[in-house]
């Protein structure tokens, strides 16, 4: 097996994409879809950027054994939690709008009892008569 196809079933199991990798990386997609195709050769320091990314060693990576574990992250999983956390992020947000709602129409009713007290306890001023 080929570094690069070692590579790429690595990062299948972990349930990253090519541009999950690649922006790991710093890379562009095309360039890291080269690096799994093996039309890039591959240095020592770019080898353990990847192995780092993917929680492995360099040596795992180059060696010919082919480490067929299950899949712990399938893709399918990792998109779910992505949709969940976003579902999460948008509901702490409303829950927020509605607080903030709250504390306006708390503030507001408090205002208007201290208005109505004001009222009760002034004598109201008698208004001249202007003629016309």
């Amino acid at each position: 097996m080929t570094p690069g196809s070692q590579i790429r079933l690595l990062r299948q199991q972990k349930g990253y994409s090519q541009e999950n990798m690649a922006d790991m990386l710093g890379l562009s997609t095309t360039a890291y879809g080269d690096i799994e195709r093996g039309k890039t050769d591959l240095t020592i320091s770019r080898l353990n950027q990847i192995a780092t990314a993917l929680g492995t060693t360099a040596a795992q990576i180059l060696s010919e054994e082919v480490s067929a574990q299950p899949e712990l992250y399938p893709a399918e999983v990792v998109h779910q939690v992505e949709v969940l956390k976003s579902e999460q992020e948008r509901k702490d947000l409303e829950i927020e709008k509605l607080r903030l709602e709250v504390a306006y129409w708390k503030r507001k009713a408090e205002d208007l009892a201290l208005v109505d007290v004001v009222r009760q306890f002034t004598q109201p001023t008698e208004r001249k008569r202007i003629g016309f």
